[in-house]
């Protein structure tokens, strides 16, 4: 449930600061009636989403033995690669991001009124939407559907809140310090998934298990507890892993963790506090 929570959570609130810096960028311009075409475009993409995730989560349940957890390995994998795309991508988007989307919707408004404001609407949140349906999609796999479906509703829930603050006087909310954190959490979920697919991979003889278990703590937690079940979904944990299993998830996060450091500030560091009613552009 915490991993689709905080995966909604993440998601949410990078597509109300989206959303925020559109409307924003309209009644900087004069132009709130156009507000209508960027609604609709959100909206849109929301329903589009909505559909991605269902056809996703519908297809998986089609295959059966060796072909189902085939779908599944490449799903967690898939939604693995796009994670991590992400983490990077945000870490380094950040600052700049209002400024971009600033551009293009004024290049939106001099091409016409109503499609070019749709598109950039559509193009920015639908890149989160299918994202998160495609990690919510994986989080089913290693925990209840209704779980998965709570724990991304509270997210949803808590993301509008926050959007609802952003642009407010009276809040404070440190963003780059929100993403550091949460990067660091996606980090550990992320490499969960890679585990988890190439556990799958080792079943259907597609990635050698090499040694099968590599140890086995299932005596002093199992991973069919409460507790197990939570930090499978939350981390890929598992009682018993395989020697490529547990390799490739302790090179997942060391060569991923190395090269954020490289690239960007992954781990909090101190950073002056600035109001979230006006990010830097």
């Amino acid at each position: 449930m915490f991993a689709s929570f905080l995966l909604s959570l993440r998601e949410g609130i990078e597509a109300a600061l989206l959303i925020g810096i559109l409307i924003g960028a309209l009644y900087k311009m004069g132009r709130p009636e156009l507000k209508v075409p960027v609604w609709t475009g959100v909206i849109s993409a929301v329903v589009v989403s909505l559909g991605a995730g269902i056809v996703l989560y519908q297809l998986g349940a089609l295959f059966e033995g060796d072909a189902e957890k085939i779908f599944e390995g490449i799903t967690m994998l898939s939604a693995a690669a796009v994670l991590t795309w992400m983490i990077f991508w945000m870490n380094k988007q950040a600052k700049n991001m209002k400024g971009n989307i600033e551009t293009d919707v004024n290049q939106a408004v001099r091409k016409g009124a109503f499609t070019p404001l749709f598109l950039v609407a559509f193009l920015v949140i639908i890149r989160e939407g299918i994202e998160l349906a495609l990690f919510l999609t994986a989080a089913a796999y290693s925990s209840s559907e209704n779980q998965v479906l709570l724990g991304a509703v509270a997210g949803l829930i808590v993301a509008v809140i926050l959007g609802w603050m952003l642009y407010s006087a009276t809040s404070r909310l440190n963003l780059h310090r929100f993403f550091q954190v949460t990067g660091l959490l996606l980090l550990l979920f992320a490499a969960g998934l890679v585990a988890h697919g190439i556990h799958e991979f080792n079943e259907v003889g597609w990635v050698p298990a090499v040694i099968d278990p590599l140890w086995n703590m299932n005596h002093i937690l199992d991973e069919k507890s409460t507790v197990g079940e939570m930090l499978k979904a939350l981390f890929g944990y598992n009682g018993n892993p395989s020697l490529t299993e547990t390799a490739a998830y302790w090179m997942y996060i060391v060569i991923v963790f190395l090269a954020l450091q490289r690239t960007t500030k992954l781990i909090p560091l101190p950073v002056r506090t600035s109001s979230i009613a006006r990010p830097r552009s």
